[in-house]
């Protein structure tokens, strides 16, 4: 893609792209507005697992964006449609996570067990202790697979990075003796059921995030268009070095680049 205004349908990361913590990054509700006037389908694609969709949705309203559920997609959510692939529903999963983890394996059909399990899916726990890190490591040395929503070692706040899945996935990994497979970005999986959901082009999909690892690594793999904002975690020379296709300092001044390539074209 050459220019910005052949995008048809977007893609965007959430930490660090549309707010830190609980800061909106400036000119949010106005991009929102924009996609929605030019009728540009989008999906918010997460790897942060902490909440669910509606809770994100809440969020995002406080801070003056008006974001469906079924816009957001969370990497608890790609995980749990990934062992739909291999488990049928009622198969028994252990989580080491956030109650919202838990609740995306629920509603797939899946049962929460500390027992007798096929399967830990493990993302950040914010009430993490010795526990619950000695049942879910037990459990994955007895034969479950262990699966990560993300690899992701912090997630931008407010207050700066704080740990991410990644730091609690080393510490499971090191006490199991066994490597997880994960699920969130830079796998192209989220990417591709974002896609689908909205029967969204290839050639015309942009993704924007903020971690070239992640988020521009994973648009990559997924064949996507790729726009790094530089309000989260990697820098400008980070982004050029990965390849980058646009570069912008934050989502206000991708707005004013869209709208200025819009208007050139309809000159």
């Amino acid at each position: 893609m050459e220019s910005l205004d052949q995008i048809t349908h977007l893609i965007l990361d959430m930490d660090g792209v549309l707010y830190r913590g609980s800061e909106p990054m400036p000119r949010l509700g106005e991009l929102f507005a924009f996609l929605r006037e030019r009728a540009i389908p989008f999906m918010l694609v997460t790897n942060n697992a902490t909440k669910t969709p509606e809770e994100r949705s809440k969020q995002l309203a406080a801070m003056g964006a008006q974001v469906l559920p079924s816009e957001i997609l969370t990497s608890g959510q790609g995980a749990a449609r990934y062992l739909l692939r291999q488990y049928p529903a009622g198969t028994k999963v252990h989580v080491f996570g956030m109650p919202s983890l838990r609740r995306a394996l629920a509603e797939e059909g899946f049962v929460l067990a500390d027992e007798d399990v096929k399967v830990v899916v493990a993302s950040v726990d914010r009430d993490l202790n010795f526990e619950k890190v000695k049942v879910a490591s037990r459990l994955i040395r007895k034969g479950a697979l262990f699966v990560a929503t993300n690899l992701d070692p912090n997630i931008p706040s407010e207050e700066g990075l704080v740990p991410g899945t990644g730091a609690m996935v080393a510490m499971l990994a090191a006490a199991s003796g066994v490597s997880p497979i994960y699920i969130g970005k830079p796998e192209p999986i989220l990417y591709e059921i974002a896609m689908a959901q909205m029967a969204a082009p290839l050639a015309t999909t942009a993704a924007v995030g903020d971690r070239v690892m992640t988020d521009i690594v994973g648009g990559k793999r997924a064949g996507l268009t790729t726009i790094c904002v530089l309000s989260g975690v990697s820098d400008r020379a980070e982004a050029e070095a990965a390849g980058t296709d646009f570069i912008f300092e934050d989502i206000g001044h991708l707005l004013d680049a869209w709208r200025a390539a819009l208007s050139a074209k309809a000159s």
